[in-house]
């Protein structure tokens, strides 16, 4: 009896451990997201059980206004990594949530690059300085549905203007907040 009692105890944890160790992020998931300041096309690529690399190619929506008198409007091409560490898979998976698609929790380094372009037309005296950004995020991921995903996130980090000739800049190191609202379609 005490033999089948300590049988049984070690195939259940041997079955539990074995269930943990297939709680992993996918190995890659493709889509695409947009929200109310651009549009952006993403891939996450699996580095370890809990950790996936994303990478982002998007289009950031900016607007300033000179003397509050007439408004400009472009987009400006970016482009992110971010590894991120999804930290509550298993507790997922434990209240029978979903994890596919990467659905969870998150925090991760967002690193964004924005690089001396500018889509949509600006006054002639005005330029575009190209940006680097490391932001700490923590954020959310869920799915609606088969396709359909929401994100959200917030981190504060630090910002860097690339200074170019000829062009006063006060101050090239900047706070830099990323708060993000994002409905997307993952393929």
């Amino acid at each position: 009896m005490k033999y089948t009692l300590f049988v049984l105890l070690v195939t259940s944890f041997i079955s539990i451990k074995a269930q943990n160790q297939n709680i992993s992020v996918e190995k890659s998931t493709f889509g695409i997201q947009t929200g109310f300041l651009g549009i952006w096309a993403h891939n996450e690529t699996k580095l370890t059980n809990s950790i996936a690399l994303r990478s982002e190619l998007g289009l950031d929506f900016g607007a300033f206004s000179e003397n509050f008198e007439e408004s400009v409007f472009v987009f400006l091409p970016a482009i992110i990594v971010e590894p991120r560490w999804y930290y509550n898979l298993n507790k997922r998976v434990s209240k029978s949530k979903r994890i596919d698609g990467n659905s969870g929790n998150f925090i991760s380094i967002r690193t964004t690059y924005h690089p001396d372009l500018v889509i949509g037309s600006i006054p002639s005296h005005l330029n575009f300085i190209s940006d680097i950004s490391i932001i700490p995020t923590w954020g959310i991921r869920r799915n609606i549905g088969s396709h359909l995903t929401y994100e959200t996130g917030i981190g504060l980090g630090f910002g860097h203007l690339f200074k170019e000739k000829n062009v006063y800049i006060k101050d090239i190191n900047f706070l830099a907040l990323n708060l993000h609202l994002r409905i997307g379609y993952r393929f």
